[in-house]
Order: structure tokens, then sequence, then C-alpha cells
């Protein structure tokens, strides 16, 4: 703004006592709200400070996620130089709605998500590119509507550089060939699932695109024909070929031009390329720095196992810092052939590998000791051995994934502790660590994400000790980590202000002191306390209160929250958007009160046995923000169709569960759930 450095007019007042606030510049006040961007209720109440504020944080307010489109009309004018606008909480966007808009913001949108919104046309797409030339970028996910009429519109949008249609699934190459004649500017397109897109609307990209970095083509039914012309971008950086199943050998192995500007290639769930088709591919490719060959060997006979010839293939690629190999079977010539890599490779991804034993990991990492990232999830193989060779070789880690490798003795676990002290994320789900392996583990004072459910051997003990020493911590998974109690916890409500996630599902010995602990936190956004039967609507209403930050929380099962835990959430929790509710003890009123909560979007509500169908009907009609909802197929006879109509015409769509009531969970379940069969279950 041109009067920014103006000091801000104030009207002659005598009676009035002096406002300190007077003496701020209007560019001292706006610097003031550069640093409240990220909290929405800190930015409300300095607006609501006096009328120059308000003023002033109405113009300065550049991005905007309204709740729901039928608020858009009242901050039209209140907020003139909207740059960025997020209406992914508005799951009904009619032609009109974009129209006002367009002219609205016309001289000032940049960007604006319609992801999750349906109900608009061709038409009000039009109107939008042909207003707001300054578009750059635009994100159109999930519009399985939208037909080639609207891709010749969004080609109006002359400046467009980011575009995402993933899901569109109507849009044909035609429509596809229309926005590549008229954005010429475009650097970063995303096409996955576009299955009506083949290899001459990817060609035409190709061709009139030049600028293009990223390009996503996953599950496209493309071939090698289109190929030639994407590696022809001279600036291409990133490109996704995920589940691409018309890429082949012997298509591959026609190409003749190579993309020297590649840095990342992702030909997860290509079932017919090999080592062959990809040295042709990534022939001349000297920037290429992130390979993903995910998930292939494991359910394609054709893709070989990794072998050396495959990994020979990553040889003369000296920048390349990241390797993923999900799911595929390792041999020990690939394993050679890996450790070999001239590269500064920091990120290397073995999940789920079958055939990884202790000689072949510990001899990779090794050869590999600038190791960021490590993951070895369901590496079932691994033992004492791997980790020790791990932490003594790789003492940078930041990140170990662990989950689930089951012949990981608890004495391994100090290790990672004692010689890790940069981890920054551990998981450790479904594992043999104890108190001594926490207390090791404590030493990681900048560790961030710590999960570790399915931990039976952990108690108060080690996890106090984490609480008091990781106090960076911001995310915390302790589902079905039956010692924990409520000691425990409150060590991680006291020592981790940070906490923004925590699960402590199915944990019988967690009780509403627990809550209570964990109300200090101000930042957490998630909560999981489904099963945990010594909750109640006391420590709940502890969490509403304290954390207002929250937007997703499932109680379910927890049968002593009743509609006295709901009346808090629903003056304190305006945040919430998620919520499980099944099993609980509310009834009508207690989810017509949750109904005021003008951003919740997705409900699950199953087996409440206090639930009517005039109480459901109520709530449903005052909760305006709705897109998704699970309900019990028992429901569906027994509520009005022009209820349902209603809800469906503004963008809610109605799951309906014919699910017998459960009281409890098998307490095996979780095995089988992790991929152990009947016959490991102790």
């Amino acid at each position: 703004m041109k009067t920014q450095s103006k000091r801000r007019p104030q009207p002659p007042s005598p009676d009035s006592s002096p406002n300190p606030f007077d003496i701020l510049t209007e560019e001292i006040v706006c610097k003031i709200l550069d640093h409240l961007h990220n909290d929405p209720f800190a930015t409300k109440a300095f607006s609501l400070t006096c009328k120059a504020f308000y003023f002033i944080e109405s113009r300065h307010r550049r991005i905007l996620k309204p709740l729901r489109p039928e608020l858009l009309p009242r901050i039209f004018h209140r907020y003139p130089f909207v740059s960025h606008l997020d209406l992914s909480m508005c799951p009904r966007v009619d032609d009109n709605t974009l129209n006002v808009i367009s002219s609205t913001w016309k001289a000032t949108l940049q960007s604006i998500n319609l992801s999750r919104s349906r109900f608009f046309t061709n038409a009000g797409l039009s109107s939008l590119f042909v207003n707001c030339s300054g578009l750059v970028e635009v994100d159109l996910c999930n519009a399985t509507q939208l037909t080639d009429l609207a891709a010749s519109a969004i080609a109006e949008a002359k400046n467009l550089e980011r575009l995402s249609l993933a899901r569109c699934k109507s849009i044909t190459d035609m429509g596809i060939g229309c926005i590549a004649v008229g954005c010429r500017k475009l650097r970063s397109l995303c096409l996955k699932w576009c299955l009506r897109v083949g290899d001459l609307g990817v060609e035409l990209i190709a061709l009139k695109c030049k600028q293009i970095r990223s390009l996503d083509l996953s599950y496209l039914p493309i071939t090698e024909k289109s190929l030639n012309s994407v590696l022809q971008l001279q600036h291409l950086e990133d490109l996704v070929l995920e589940g691409c199943h018309g890429i082949d050998d012997d298509g591959l192995s026609t190409l003749d031009q190579s993309c020297k500007s590649l840095k990342m290639l992702n030909l997860s769930n290509c079932q017919n390329v090999t080592h062959t088709g990809l040295s042709y591919l990534i022939n001349g490719t000297e920037q290429l720095q992130q390979i993903i060959l995910a998930y292939g060997s494991s359910v394609s006979p054709k893709l070989p196992k990794v072998t050396s010839d495959l990994v020979k293939c990553l040889n003369a690629y000296s920048k390349l810092q990241s390797i993923k190999l999900d799911g595929c079977t390792v041999t020990w010539s690939g394993i050679k052939a890996m450790a070999s890599l001239n590269a500064p490779v920091e990120e290397l991804s073995l999940s789920k590998c079958l055939g990884l034993t202790d000689d072949g990991l510990s001899f990779l990492v090794q050869s590999h000791k600038d190791l960021r990232k490590l993951d070895i999830t369901c590496c079932r193989k691994i033992t004492y051995t791997s980790i020790d060779i791990i932490t003594n070789s790789c003492t940078s880690l930041t990140s170990l994934r662990m989950e689930s490798c089951s012949l990981i003795p608890k004495e391994a676990f100090v290790l990672i502790g004692a010689r890790c002290s940069f981890l920054e994320e551990l998981d450790a789900t479904d594992n043999e660590i104890d108190d001594e392996g926490l207390k090791s583990i404590s030493r990681c004072s900048k560790l961030s994400i710590l999960k570790l459910g399915i931990c039976s051997n952990i108690s108060d003990e080690g996890l106090a000790k984490v609480g008091s020493s990781c106090s960076m911590l911001k995310e915390v998974d302790l589902y079905r980590s039956v010692a924990i109690s409520d000691e425990g916890i409150a060590a991680i409500g006291e020592g981790c202000p940070a906490l923004e996630m925590i699960n402590i599902a199915y944990n019988d010995k967690i009780t509403d002191n627990s809550l209570i602990s964990l109300s200090k936190c101000r930042l957490l956004k998630a909560l999981e306390i489904r099963g945990c039967l010594g909750v109640s609507s006391i420590g709940l209403s502890a969490i509403a209160v304290g954390c207002k930050q929250l937007t997703v929380l499932d109680i379910k099962k927890c049968f002593n929250i009743n509609d006295n835990g709901m009346l808090p959430l629903a003056q304190f929790s305006q945040n919430l958007k998620q919520i499980n509710l099944s099993y609980c003890s509310v009834t009508d009123v207690g989810l017509v009160a949750l109904a005021s909560i003008s951003r919740l979007q997705n409900m699950t509500i199953l087996h409440l046995a206090g639930l009517t169908p005039n109480g459901l009907a109520a709530a449903l009609l005052a909760c305006r923000a709705l897109t998704k909802v699970k309900l019990h197929a028992s429901f569906r006879p027994l509520l009005p169709q022009s209820i349902l109509g209603y809800m469906e015409a503004h963008g809610c769509v109605f799951h309906w569960r014919d699910k017998a009531f459960q009281k409890e969970m098998d307490p095996k379940g979780w095995k089988l759930h992790f991929g152990r069969s009947s016959s490991e279950v102790p």
C-alpha cells in the first residue's frame, strides 16, 4: 500500500484517554500482522481491537480460507487485496460464486484452490480465468464433473504456471490440447488418474509448454510415444510415471532423447519396466538426485529383483541422494552394487523389502555413512547386528523408520539413543523397545516424531524421561501401548509444549487425568483416544477449553463421554474439522450442540444409542460445512429424503455402513492388521 509509512489519522476525542497504539504507523502495524498470519485467533483479536486495526487488517490480508461459500459475500468488500483463495472447505461452489470472485479480485487473485469443491461448470471457470489474468496457480483435483469444455476455459489463463487436474477423469486429449495451446507458461502439471488422457495429450503438453519443471503422469494409459517428447523438455526436473503400465522395455528401447535436467524420477508400480528399460529412460540424465522404484518386483513376474544389473543403471549419477525401493525383493548382488555407488546417498527406503538381511543391510550402510533417512519398515529378518552397524556408521541419521522389525531386541534401542543424537523421527511401532531404550532415546533432544504403538514393554518410567528431555516433540503415537498410564502422559503434557498430535487409543489405564495433562498443550491439533474406557466428559471438557486449535478428534468407544462433553467442544473447539463419535453416549442434544462448530466437515456417527432420526436430521441441517458423514444404514429410511437431497446438493457425501454393534475389537486383530499371520500371534 502506498500509504503504509504514513501516520494513521485519528479523530479528535478530548474525552477519551490516550491510546498508545496511536503512535504506531501503518507500516509498523502491518509488520505486526505479518507475525500473526499463522494464528487465526490472534489475527481476529487484532482486528477487533479498534476500528483502525480492523481497517488495516482488512487491507493487509492476502490469504483467505473461508469456511463456507455463503460467507463469501460479506468478505468480498472487507478484503479487497486477496491474492490466494483456498475454497477447500467449501464443497459447494457454483458458477455465480466464481463470477463474483472473478469480478471482486480480478486485479489481485494469483491462486485458487477448488480441490474439494463441486457444482461449478466451464461457464464459471471461463469467467474466472478471463477476468483474473494474474492467476498463476489453480488446483482442480477431484473435479470429476469437468469435461473438455472446462479445459478450454482453463486455456484462457495465459499466465498459469501451476495446474493440478488429478482425478479429472472426464477430460480427454482434446481438452489437454486446449490447455497446452493456451497455457504456455506452465511449470507444474499434475494429470494423475486422468484416465482419458493418452499419448496425444501428453505430447501436446510437451510440445507447447516448454517451461515445464514438474510433470505427474501417474496411471495414465500412455506409452513410449509421448515420452520422447517429454524427455525433450529442457527444464524438466520431476517426472512421475507411477502405475503407467503401458510403458515397457521394448518401447523404452526406442527412445532417442534424454532429459539432462531431470532430478527426480518415479517409476513405482511400473510392472513392465526392468533394468533394461530403466537404463534407456535415464540415459544422459546428468542431474538425477532421486529415483523411486517402489512396489514393482513384488507384483510382477516380469520385473526382476533388485540385482546388480538394476543398480548398475545408477552408477553414472554422482548426484544421486535418494533411492526408494519399497516392496521390492533385494538380492546380495543388488546390495553390493548399491554399496559401490559413487553418490552422496542421504535417503534410503527399503520398507517391506523381501530378502533384506543383517549381512546385506550392514554392508550397505557402512558404504553410505552420510545417510540421513533410513526406512526398514517390516524388514523382519533384521536383528541387533544391523542396528549396531547402522548406529555406528550413520551417526547423522535424522529419520529412522523400523516398524514391525520383530527380531530386533530391546537392547538395540539403547544404541539408537546413544549414537544418533540428531534423530528427529523414530518409528518403533510394534517392537521390543523398553524403558531403557526410551531413556537412551531421550538424549535425542531434536526428536519431533515418536511412534511407539503396540510397544508392550514401555511404561511411564521411560515415557517420563522422554517428556522431560524431548521438548520439541510434535507427534506421539502410543496406540495399544497398554502399560502407559496417566503418569507418563502427564510428563508429555508438561514437557512437550509443541505437541500437535497424540494417539493413546485402546490404553485402559488412561483416565481423565491424562486429558487434563494434555490440555496444557495449546498447539494440539489431533487427539485419538478411542477405546479409552477410563475417560469421560470431564477430561474431554479440559481438552476443549485448553486446546483451541484441535482439528481432529476420535473418541470412538469412549462410553463415558456424553452430552456434557459435547457442549464444551461446541463452545471452545471452533477449529474442529473431523470427529468420530461412534459408540459414545452422546444423544440428540450433544450432536445438535456440535452442529454449531462452523468448521466441522467430517463426522462418523455409528451406534449412538441416544440418537433419534429427528435429532440427527436437526444436526445435519445445522452443520453448514459438512462434506462427509458416516452413518448406520438403519437411519437411511428414517431420514426425510428432502434432507438428504438438500445435504447432497450442498456437497455432503453420505457413507452408509451396515455394521453390527461391536463391543470390543479382537485383541489379536491388530496383529493381523500389521501383516502377521495367525500362526505368528502369541
